[in-house]
C-alpha cells in the first residue's frame, strides 16, 4: 500500500518554517533572493510573507537603494525587538543571561561571578530567574517570549533537562530544566543542553563554522567538551550525551579526571594541568588565570611556554584522533582553549601532521572562535527558537495561550 504524500499544510507548515529559518540566520533577506534560495515562485512567497507579517515574526519594506531601474523586491526582516527568546549560561565561573531577538542580535544580558564548589540549586535558579525578571521588565508591551534554554557545563539528559553529571560545576542528577521551568513562569519548558553541543551549534550557524556541513567545537571551562556537526546536524547521541570528547583517554598513565578515569583529554590540557605545569597553580583561576599564562609565554617566560607545549601536545594528540575518526572540515577552538591553541599551535599541528591519515587532515582548517565568550549562550538561544523556527505559527499560538 503506497502512503499518501504530505498534505497541503504540512507543505506550507514547512515552508513557513524555512523561509523563517533562512531570514532568522541570513538577515534581511529579498523576496527575490527568497524565490531563488527556496525554489518558490513569487506568489507562494508573498503568501508566507504575508502569514508571517500577520503574525508578527517578520515585517517587509522597501530596499534603502536598488541601483536598478524597475520595481524593487521587498526586503524581508525578522521583527528582531519584538519576538525574543531567553538563554542562560551555567558555567563553571559564571551565570549569564541574555535576551536574544530573532535574527540572533542580543538585546540585553546580565552575567555574575559563580563560585566553584557544590552546585547550588536555589543560587543558580534564582540568579537567572532574577536576570530573566530584569530582562523582561525592560521589554515594551508588544513584546512576545517564544523560548528559553540554558547551556551547562555537564552531561545533559535530552528528554527532561537533567544534568546528570557536572563534576566541575558539582552537578550530578540536577533537574536544572525543571527547575528553571517553575522558577520562570514563562508557560513554556526551559531546554537545557551541554554548553560544548550548544557552541558547536553557534558557530556552526552564526560563527567560523557558518556553512561547513562537518565541524568540531571544542570548548574549555576548566574542563574540555566537545560539540560535533555531521551533515549539518548535531551529533547528539542515543540519549543526548554524544560529544563527550573531554572524556577520550589520551594518556593512560595521566594525571586523574574528576570522572573517576585518568589521563582524559581535559584532565591533560584543562585549566589545572595548564596552571600545575606553569608553577602557578593555587595563584589564580578561571579564564584571566589562562590569558595570563599565555601573556607570559608570549614574553619569553621560559615556564609558562613549557606548559603551554606540554597540554598542546596533549591537545593535538586529542584533536588528531578526532580528525581522524570524523573527517571535519574544520575544528574550533572555544572558551579558554582558544587561548591555550593559539599559544600551542606548534605542537597541536605537529600532532595532527604526524598522527592522522593524509587524506584526513589535507583538507581540515583550524580556527578559533568567532563568537567568543558568547558561543554558548548563542547556542542556548538557537535551541530555544527551535520550536517557532519548526512550526511558526503553531508555535506562536501555544505561546498566546
Amino acid at each position: 500500500m503506497m502512503r499518501a504524500g504530505p498534505s497541503q499544510e504540512e507543505i506550507r507548515k514547512h515552508n513557513l518554517g524555512t523561509l523563517l529559518r533562512h531570514v532568522h540566520l541570513g538577515g534581511p533577506t529579498s523576496r527575490a533572493e527568497l524565490t531563488s534560495l527556496m525554489g518558490l515562485n513569487r506568489s507562494t512567497i508573498m503568501a508566507l510573507t504575508a502569514d508571517l507579517t500577520a503574525a508578527g515574526l517578520v515585517r517587509e519594506e522597501l530596499p534603502k537603494d536598488t541601483g536598478r531601474a524597475g520595481r524593487p523586491s521587498l526586503v524581508v526582516r525578522p521583527e528582531t525587538a519584538r519576538v525574543y527568546v531567553l538563554a542562560f549560561e551555567v558555567g563553571v565561573d559564571r551565570l549569564a543571561a541574555a535576551r536574544i531577538g530573532l535574527g540572533g542580535v542580543i538585546l540585553d544580558r546580565r552575567e555574575a561571578a559563580r563560585a566553584r564548589g557544590e552546585f547550588d540549586m536555589a543560587q543558580v535558579v534564582g540568579t537567572l530567574a532574577g536576570f530573566a525578571r530584569q530582562m523582561r521588565r525592560r521589554t515594551r508591551e508588544d513584546t512576545i517570549c517564544v523560548g528559553a534554554a540554558a547551556a551547562v557545563s555537564g552531561v545533559v539528559r535530552a528528554s527532561d533537562g537533567v544534568v546528570r553529571i557536572g563534576p566541575n560545576i558539582g552537578a550530578f542528577e540536577v533537574p536544572l530544566g525543571e527547575e528553571l521551568t517553575k522558577r520562570l513562569a514563562l508557560g513554556l519548558p526551559v531546554a537545557v543542553g551541554n554548553e560544548a553541543n550548544l557552541g558547536a551549534l553557534a558557530e556552526h550557524t552564526r560563527g567560523i563554522g557558518a556553512g561547513c556541513r562537518d565541524l568540531i567545537y571544542l570548548h574549555g571551562d576548566v574542563g574540555i567538551g566537545g560539540g560535533i556537526i555531521v551533515n549539518g546536524q548535531l551529533l547528539g547521541g542515543y540519549g543526548g550525551y554524544g560529544g563527550e570528547v573531554g572524556h577520550m583517554v589520551v594518556n593512560p598513565d595521566g594525571r586523574p579526571c574528576a570522572c573517576g578515569s585518568r589521563g582524559c583529554l581535559e584532565a591533560e590540557v584543562g585549566e589545572p594541568a595548564l596552571m600545575e605545569h606553569a608553577g602557578r597553580y593555587g595563584e589564580m583561576i578561571g579564564r584571566d588565570a589562562v590569558r595570563a599564562v599565555v601573556d607570559a609565554a608570549d614574553r619569553g617566560d621560559v615556564m609558562a611556554q613549557e606548559a603551554l607545549a606540554h597540554v598542546g601536545n596533549w591537545l593535538g594528540l586529542g584533536v588528531a584522533s578526532l580528525v581522524n575518526v570524523f573527517n571535519p572540515e574544520m575544528v574550533v577552538f572555544g572558551g579558554i582553549l582558544r587561548e591555550i591553541y593559539l599559544g600551542s599551535a606548534a605542537q597541536v599541528r605537529s600532532r595532527i601532521a604526524t598522527g592522522t591519515l593524509r587524506a584526513t587532515r589535507e583538507q581540515v582548517r583550524l580556527r578559533t572562535s568567532a563568537l567568543g565568550d558568547d558561543a554558548t549562550l548563542m547556542g542556548a538561544a538557537e535551541l530555544a527558537f527551535a520550536q517557532v523556527l519548526a512550526d511558526p505559527l503553531e508555535a506562536l499560538s501555544r505561546v498566546a495561550t
